[in-house]
C-alpha cells in the first residue's frame, strides 16, 4: 500500500552530525576519543538532553563525575556546532523533490535538544520545508517511546499506518514498525534512489 505521508528523522538522515568531528581535534588518538565517547560523554547521557534535560544541568552532572575531563566535557556544548558536518545532499535532494511534487505531507520526528535546535533551524534552510516538526527536547519525550510517535500523528492529524518513516537508528525503526508505520532503516545515501522510485515514479 502506497504511503500517504512521509516522516523523516534528521540526524544521520538529512544532517551529518557526529561528535567525532570535534573530538578528533581534542584527543591525541582515536582510542582516547572513543573511550571518552563510550564511557564519559555517552549516547545515554546525550539522549537525556534530547528528552529535555538542560545543557547546563547535563554539563554539571558530567563534570561532577569526571572532573579530569573538564575541558572535553565543556566542549561538548561549548563547541557543539563543530559536530555538524553539514547536510546529506542526496536526502536533502529527495526532500526537495517531495516538497515540489506536493503529493505527500512531510514531517520530521527528531531526537534533538530544544536548546541546540534553533542553531539547526538557522543553519539548514530545508528544515523549514516540513509541514510539521516534533522536537524531542521541546516535547520532553523521545524516540523510541511510542507516545512520541503517537503525539506526532495526533498533533498533525494523520494515521501512523498511512506513513513512511525514515530513520538511521534500528531501535527507532523497530518502535515505528510496531506502531504500524512503514519504515526504511536508513544506512546511506544510496537508498535515496529506491526511495525516489517508490514515492515519485
Amino acid at each position: 500500500m502506497q504511503p500517504r505521508i512521509v516522516v523523516f528523522d534528521l540526524g544521520g538522515v538529512l544532517i551529518d552530525w557526529n561528535p567525532r568531528y570535534l573530538y578528533r581535534q581534542l584527543f591525541a588518538s582515536e582510542a582516547e576519543m572513543e573511550h571518552f565517547l563510550t564511557h564519559i560523554a555517552t549516547s545515554d547521557w546525550n539522549e537525556e538532553q534530547d528528552a529535555g534535560r538542560s545543557l547546563a544541568e547535563a554539563t554539571h552532572w558530567l563534570l561532577e563525575r569526571h572532573p579530569e575531563y573538564a575541558h572535553e566535557i565543556r566542549a561538548f556544548y561549548g563547541r557543539w556546532t563543530e559536530m555538524l558536518g553539514g547536510p546529506i545532499p542526496e536526502t536533502v535532494d529527495l526532500l526537495r523533490d517531495l516538497k515540489v511534487d506536493g503529493r505527500y505531507p512531510l514531517y520530521a520526528l527528531t531526537n534533538w535538544s530544544a536548546e541546540t535546535w534553533p542553531v539547526a533551524l538557522e543553519r539548514f534552510d530545508f528544515l523549514h520545508w516540513f509541514d510539521g516538526v516534533l522536537v524531542s527536547g521541546a516535547e520532553k519525550m523521545r524516540k523510541p517511546d511510542p507516545a512520541f510517535y503517537q503525539r506526532l500523528a495526533t498533533r498533525f492529524g494523520f494515521d501512523l499506518a498511512d506513513s513512511l518513516f525514515i530513520d538511521d537508528n534500528a531501535r527507532n525503526i523497530a518502535a515505528a514498525a510496531a506502531l504500524g508505520m512503514r519504515t526504511v532503516h536508513f544506512t546511506g545515501p544510496e537508498q535515496c534512489g529506491p526511495l525516489r522510485e517508490l514515492l515519485l515514479e
